[in-house]
């Protein structure tokens, strides 16, 4: 799947790599006699196993033809004229299909967020002199004082500056990684490359909000908002619940005071990459985004036949999701459903959104790094619409090329599953695009 060896990772991510749902998953069963889906799903492709009866693409030559649907086309087959067209149809209808079909709908009564500052720490990173602010966003939980939320999150700031601090919300995993190191190529760690370039940043912790698996949907935030009681169909999945506590961290980053406002960003790798761009298309607030390895359900094309596919999805990580979503690996098909990576894309538009991933080589295969570029090429349209620049090219890079000028961003780089070799190109992306 990506360069991790396989004897370090847990069996319920090998299943998941599979598109084989735990069987002891609740919450997939209900949402499968929700849908009235009682043959099996579709299994995921293998990206483990030496010789797989559903072996993972990863040859250029055997990806199947695929037609998009228009992010320019109403749902009433009219096409989308003109920014306002755009803002005040189009864009809605993307959001409904997006909320409804596939990463699920945040509570419109979702609770308020009061902050605490639970003590600070003086550091000195890369010979730049740094504070850093360790915060919990406390969720009310009236709704159900059974279940406690907090939002951990720290935040580092220069400590030579003290005002109009550009900040990326990154987000991050707790504890130490468990596999090999990465190789990554000579720069520094990517939190001197941002203090030194004058920014700050907000280590944002999602399994603080939602764990990162089946068992958690009756806790965390979407439990909470359910009284710990199951979901419905359309009810939001962790990757919308992770994307939702980004937001309120960005709430407390615009009440501070030191914080350029209109400069704050948000940067996921893997998984978290997926959910970095959900909270940027869903959220206007955010003003630029470092999508590193996305994969399925992130910046790459589900209709794309190479490497992760829907199926995995649906079957082994649909908590990720929306429940409606399952019914796309059966009886449904990819082909059925509204929407695809491109309009995800689309609706960040005319932020800037820098894309990354690294090569099959050395590991990251599974991410599909071509199909992710395909869909800001097919994104391109409406940043054009709404007067910002695209890729400026539909032609694949050579590996290691930054693309830049436009408000849509791509490099692919020569290491594995790591966004460490792309941060001083994102950081060059950013110096271009955000005044």
């Amino acid at each position: 799947m990506h360069s991790i060896a396989k004897s370090l990772v847990p069996l319920a991510l090998i299943a998941a790599a599979a598109g084989a749902a735990d069987p002891g998953d609740a919450d997939h069963q209900r949402m499968m006699e929700l849908l009235h889906i009682t043959s099996p799903l579709r299994p995921g492709v293998n990206g483990w196993d030496a010789n797989p009866v559903n072996p993972v693409n990863y040859d250029e030559t055997k990806v199947r033809a695929y037609t998009l649907p228009d992010p320019l086309k109403l749902q009433n087959g009219k096409p989308v004229t003109s920014p306002s067209v755009w803002w005040n149809k189009r864009r809605p209808e993307l959001v409904e299909l997006f909320s409804r079909e596939m990463y699920g709908r945040v509570p419109a009564n979702a609770p308020k967020v009061a902050w605490e500052i639970q003590g600070a720490t003086q550091s000195e990173i890369g010979g730049v002199k740094a504070l850093t602010e360790h915060l919990v966003g406390h969720v009310d939980n009236a709704r159900d004082p059974a279940i406690a939320v907090g939002i951990q999150t720290d935040l580092t700031l220069p400590a030579s500056s003290d005002h109009h601090i550009p900040v990326m919300i990154v987000l991050t995993w707790t504890g130490k990684w468990n596999g090999p190191p990465i190789p990554a190529g000579n720069d520094p760690d990517w939190r001197e490359q941002l203090l030194k370039a004058g920014w700050g940043y907000a280590e944002y912790v999602p399994v603080s909000v939602q764990a990162d698996n089946a068992e958690g949907l009756t806790k965390g935030m979407i439990g909470l908002m359910n009284r710990g009681g199951p979901r419905k169909l359309d009810d939001w999945g962790a990757l919308r619940a992770w994307a939702w506590g980004a937001s309120r961290v960005l709430d407390y980053l615009e009440s501070d005071g030191r914080i350029d406002s209109r400069r704050i960003g948000i940067e996921g790798h893997s998984r978290y990459g997926k959910a970095a761009l959900v909270a940027e298309a869903f959220d206007p607030r955010i003003a630029i985004g470092f999508i590193s390895s996305s994969g399925a359900g992130g910046a790459k094309l589900l209709r794309r036949n190479y490497g992760e596919q829907l199926e995995n999805l649906a079957g082994g990580e649909d908590y990720w999701l929306a429940g409606n979503f399952i019914k796309y690996a059966g009886p449904k098909t990819v082909d059925d459903l509204p929407v695809d990576a491109h309009e995800l894309i689309a609706l960040c538009a005319p932020r800037p959104v820098f894309v990354s991933a690294g090569t099959k080589e050395a590991g990251d295969g599974w991410v599909d790094a071509r199909g992710s570029f395909l869909a800001e090429v097919a994104a391109g349209p409406v940043y054009r619409l709404l007067g910002a620049k695209d890729l400026g090219t539909s032609e694949y890079p050579p590996l290691g090329t930054p693309l830049i000028s436009g408000e849509l961003g791509f490099r692919q780089h020569q290491y594995g599953h790591t966004p460490q070799p792309n941060w001083a190109t994102f950081l060059a992306f950013a110096q271009q695009h955000l005044h």
